[in-house]
């Protein structure tokens, strides 16, 4: 079971994936996490969380990830190696640009392109997606067609942002290439709008907007 959790503001969406392995993808800023902890407890024991994942870098999905862990039994967290890199240092050059706290995180499981983890009762594999940021990621179950995309893409033809620090318009661009190859019905961007059943149109459209860039 997938619960959407809508990013308030400046804030990530927060998705809550209910199973064998209790899992929650991007934490937000840190500014709303009292929220964020409500709609939660509202679907879950918060105890019963077993991990977070983290899709990237940037501030505005990793700020709540130390807050959360404090509030949660045992939890791990998991990020893409170079986000483990960027975040343990304490330093998140987005969040510097934009004058915010960049917190320190302690990345449990550093992930890499081509590993397989549990998130629910399903395996998703990990696409290193390059592009918006250095370290972005995007999950997917080819058993359910399902995509947790970060902010890579977005319903309706959405493209990450590439002039941020560790951002890359030609990394972005075989990025999406990649995911246009997948067969994606269920979309989970990292802001915006999810998207059932037609995932594939709307990766094609993103495709077609950052071919034209």
């Amino acid at each position: 079971m997938i619960i959407f959790i809508p990013g308030r503001g400046f804030d990530s969406n927060v998705y809550l994936i209910k199973g064998q392995k209790n899992t929650v993808i991007d934490t937000g800023s840190g500014f709303d996490t009292g929220y964020i902890l409500d709609e939660l407890k509202k679907n879950i024991d918060i105890h019963d969380i077993d991990q977070i994942i983290l899709t990237h870098e940037h501030v505005d999905h990793t700020g709540g990830a130390e807050h959360l862990r404090k509030k949660l039994d045992d939890v791990k967290i998991l990020a893409h190696e170079e986000v483990a890199r960027v975040l343990e240092e304490g330093i998140e050059p987005s969040a510097l640009l934009f004058s915010l706290p960049s917190p320190k995180v302690d990345v449990d499981i550093k992930l890499k392109d081509g590993d397989r983890v549990k998130i629910g009762d399903d395996t998703y594999i990990v696409l290193h997606t390059p592009g918006h940021s250095k370290g972005s990621i995007c999950l997917y179950c080819d058993e359910k067609k399902t995509l947790f995309s970060g902010d890579t893409i977005f319903a309706y033809g959405g493209i990450g942002r590439y002039d941020l620090p560790g951002g890359d318009l030609m990394e972005l661009q075989k990025s999406i290439q990649r995911l246009s190859e997948l067969d994606v019905k269920n979309l989970y961007p990292g802001h915006g709008d999810f998207i059932r059943e037609f995932g594939n149109h709307h990766v094609k459209l993103a495709l077609r907007s950052v071919r034209y860039i």
